[in-house]
């Protein structure tokens, strides 16, 4: 038995095992999000991008709570002078785009907005995958799909 491998049906190392696979990371953008993403010329592929970045450890600001702001380029420019974006963020989860801004627009989130998102990030974050596909089909939220790995 000593060169068998350990295998364990328990939920612990089930659910070890599912989030250490990065495709299970699920993202979406609330409408409000889209309004401003689609003005702004920011592409799904873009967000994604921006999604990557933050589950590899790279996140631009961590507000805390499961709030994260993250810098998104223009095309043919870097990220300094691009768009900013607030995302509920869950490590290998779940990431939603609640908003957004230009850098010259807003230079920082008030301190009672950031508590407000810390508090919306605890209740989405929390959404079962059935309340999340229910939000889908409602239409208050909107999946982003994984943009292809080239």
């Amino acid at each position: 038995m000593a060169n068998q491998p350990m295998m364990s049906g328990t939920r612990c190392y089930t659910r070890l095992d599912s989030i250490a696979d990065p495709n299970q990371l699920a993202a979406y953008k609330t409408k409000p999000f889209a309004r401003f993403a689609r003005k702004a010329r920011i592409s799904d592929a873009d967000l994604w991008g921006a999604v990557r970045r933050a589950n590899a450890g790279l996140i631009d600001a961590d507000l805390g709570g499961g709030v994260i702001k993250q810098r998104i380029a223009r095309k043919g420019q870097g990220k300094s002078g691009g768009s900013r974006s607030i995302i509920l963020f869950r490590l290998r989860a779940r990431a939603v785009f609640v908003h957004g801004f230009e850098k010259k627009d807003t230079a920082n989130i008030q301190v009672g907005d950031l508590e407000i998102l810390r508090e919306l990030a605890n209740v989405i974050l929390g959404y079962s995958d059935a309340e999340i596909a229910l939000r889908v089909r409602d239409g208050s939220l909107i999946e982003i799909i994984p943009a292809e790995e080239g």
